[in-house]
């Protein structure tokens, strides 16, 4: 059987800018962040070298994207929704095959506060 979990957060933000903060925040999360020419992001994760690529449609909210690090292959389904003033940021994890229950649990903690520490750097920006 497989699992997932969906994580949503709402920000105080419209949802063009909340959408934009998203596609900037590498940079600002993990400081040796770098773009290639194919849009594949690369930095070192707390699972060791770690590459995101999104699959985005601004108009629709789509910020898909595909996670690799040195232990597992994530895709990522990830929407922002407007709320009025803020928008809802939901974020949805299928247990990768490589993971066991355990290590998929610790991964979603992880994600838990990685997102707490996005929503101030989404929130924080001008």
């Amino acid at each position: 059987m497989s699992r997932s979990r969906t994580i949503c957060i709402s920000v105080k933000k419209k949802t063009g800018d909340a959408f934009d903060a998203v596609l900037n925040i590498l940079p600002k999360m993990m400081p040796d962040a770098k773009i290639d020419d194919d849009g594949w992001w690369s930095f070192t994760g707390s699972h060791g070298k770690s590459y995101l690529k999104f699959n985005e449609h601004k108009l629709n909210g789509i910020l898909d994207h595909q996670f690799i690090d040195e232990e597992s292959t994530w895709t990522v389904p990830m929407r922002v929704m407007p709320s009025g003033d803020y928008s809802e940021i939901l974020i949805t994890l299928n247990k990768p095959d490589e993971l066991n229950d355990k290590e998929f649990d610790q991964r979603i903690s992880e994600m838990g506060e990685m997102v707490i520490v996005m929503k101030n750097i989404i929130e924080s920006d001008s």
